[in-house]
């Protein structure tokens, strides 16, 4: 996904120096190149061989080393990167940037950058909200550096409050929708339906299916990525809703899933809806646990409204994406579902096939268009099958 794209990663001293390891080993499993800045008082926290065997690069910590071929290796480094991450930053730091201090190597190379300069601090909650850290936090947002804010928990030191370093996995999602954002769906608001719905049966039992939410989740990811606004109705996952979202909307039910979905079509351009909703519903509901008895329990069920066939109705211009899981005859109910629910195209894939429907990264899976043509693509991982959904609602937009 970041093949081809450097990373340069500032570094600096504080007990959360620790997962700036854990953000170099997703940079690189996701493919991107990672050069390592250190100060001095991080190499106190984590020794910079661990950030050069992680990163399969030298780590860059004095300005006055010797070097083996000639470069002037904060100006070199300040040209190759694209995005220039520091995790965590301090206090410290921050000044020096806000107030164009440059006595060091991390310093000096990320006021020579031209790259987008990502920052995200971690420090005692006290010095986060001191009112200078804040005046150098908004002079760095005017002059163009992001922020990945702070959470809050429990500190190092025992205290309470705001300035645990963010997530890496979510500092490394900015990062990625950083390198990889394009504008070919500004301007436009993508709905994303995801995951499954469940139905009650009594306060206990319900009715649900095998969806996990990943390939929603991804096309929502994907969409981010490509400038949209995005509105994400998603059944229950486990999984965090992407960072950069318009709406994030949790449901149960598909009568839930049917209701945040119209609510929200207003201003909508694009709908992609690939939640796997329960057809049916129990025709009544106990309020109160079943208990079990000698005999056989029969449910009585009933049919939910068609989220799709519904919305195909009132589309208009819209462009309505669906997804058809099959077990047989995959393309001739895909091509049944086109047509009955009105899409502009549908993603057809056998959740026989190894590799393939819910549970797992990858996908199997077939475009078909309402005059019949078919794109069959290889197995691939649901973020690369996303990227291709996209491209695709990207070209019959117009964009």
């Amino acid at each position: 996904m970041l093949s081809g794209k450097n990373v340069v990663l500032g570094v600096c001293g504080g007990i959360a120096a620790y997962k700036a390891c854990d953000i170099v080993s997703r940079l690189k499993k996701l493919g991107a190149n990672v050069d390592v800045i250190m100060t001095d008082s991080a190499a106190e926290f984590v020794a910079p061989l661990t950030f050069q065997t992680l990163s399969q690069n030298p780590v860059v910590q004095d300005m006055f080393e010797e070097v083996s071929a000639w470069d002037v290796r904060h100006i070199s480094l300040a040209k190759k990167a694209d995005v220039f991450l520091i995790a965590p930053a301090t206090a410290n730091i921050i000044g020096k940037m806000a107030n164009g201090i440059a006595d060091d190597m991390l310093s000096t190379t990320v006021m020579a950058t031209k790259a987008k300069v990502m920052i995200a601090p971690a420090m005692n909650s006290a010095m986060y909200e001191n009112a200078v850290l804040q005046r150098n936090i908004e002079v760095l947002k005017e002059l163009g550096c992001a922020f990945v804010e702070p959470e809050s928990g429990r500190l190092a030191c025992g205290d309470v409050g705001k300035g645990k370093l963010a997530q890496p996995e979510d500092i490394v999602e900015i990062v990625q929708q950083q390198l990889l954002s394009t504008c070919e769906l500004s301007g436009k608001t993508v709905l994303v339906t995801a995951g499954p719905t469940s139905e009650a049966i009594d306060p206990v039992r319900y009715i649900t299916n095998h969806s996990t939410g990943k390939m929603g989740y991804a096309i929502a990811k994907a969409a981010i990525r490509k400038g949209a606004k995005v509105i994400l109705v998603s059944g229950k996952t486990n999984l965090k809703p992407p960072l950069g979202l318009e709406k994030f909307l949790a449901v149960e039910s598909t009568m839930d899933m049917y209701n945040a979905v119209v609510e929200n079509l207003d201003g909508c351009d694009i709908i992609i809806k690939s939640a796997a909703v329960a057809d049916y519903t129990p025709k009544t509901k106990s309020d109160k646990k079943i208990k079990k008895t000698e005999g056989e329990l029969v449910l009585e069920l009933q049919r939910n409204p068609d989220i799709l066939f519904e919305i195909g109705k009132i589309k208009g211009d819209r462009i309505l994406v669906g997804f058809a899981a099959e077990t047989d005859d995959l393309m001739e109910n895909a091509a049944k579902k086109i047509e009955k629910k009105n899409l502009d195209f549908i993603v057809a894939n056998d959740i026989t096939k190894e590799g393939a429907g819910f549970g797992v990264d990858t996908n199997i899976a077939k475009i078909l268009y309402r005059d019949g043509s078919v794109i069959e693509l290889e197995k691939m991982s649901k973020d690369e099958l996303s990227e291709i959904i996209l491209q695709k609602v990207a070209e019959l937009s117009g964009k």
